[in-house]
C-alpha cells in the first residue's frame, strides 16, 4: 500500500508493507503466466550481499497478473538505496528481466525514513 514504482526506482518507507501488482504483457496482450515464476532480489549496492528476495504470487496467471508482497520485516532494513531487479521465468524455463525494462540500468530499491516506530 505504501510505496511507489517508477522506471528504475521502487520506494518504500522503512517498516511499511507494499504490494507490487504486476500485469505482464507481450505485444500489448496479457501474457499467460501459468507455470511461470517471478522473483525479485534486493542486494547491497557495494558488496552485492542479498538483503532479501520475494517470489511472486499468482493473482490471475492466465491473464498475466502476479503480485510481489513486500513485508515490514523486509523494509525494516537500514534506510538507503539498494540494487534490485525482477525476473520472470517462463514455464518453458526462459528467464527475462522485466524490471527495470532498460537493459542499461540497474534498478534501485529505496527505503526511506519513518517517524512512527
Amino acid at each position: 500500500m505504501s510505496g511507489t514504482i517508477q522506471n528504475n526506482l521502487i520506494t518504500v518507507r522503512q517498516g511499511d508493507s507494499f504490494t507490487l501488482d504486476l500485469l505482464i504483457k507481450e505485444r500489448g496482450q496479457p501474457l499467460n503466466l501459468s507455470g511461470a515464476g517471478i522473483l525479485m532480489q534486493v542486494r547491497e549496492k557495494d558488496g552485492g550481499n542479498l538483503l532479501f528476495e520475494i517470489s511472486g504470487t499468482a493473482v490471475d496467471a492466465a491473464n498475466g497478473k502476479m503480485a510481489l508482497v513486500i513485508t515490514p520485516t523486509q523494509t525494516s532494513n537500514t534506510v538507503g538505496d539498494y540494487a534490485c531487479d525482477i525476473q520472470l521465468t517462463t514455464a518453458g524455463g526462459d528467464v527475462h528481466t522485466i524490471w527495470p525494462a532498460n537493459v542499461n540500468q540497474i534498478g534501485t530499491f529505496r527505503i526511506t525514513e519513518q517517524v512512527t516506530q
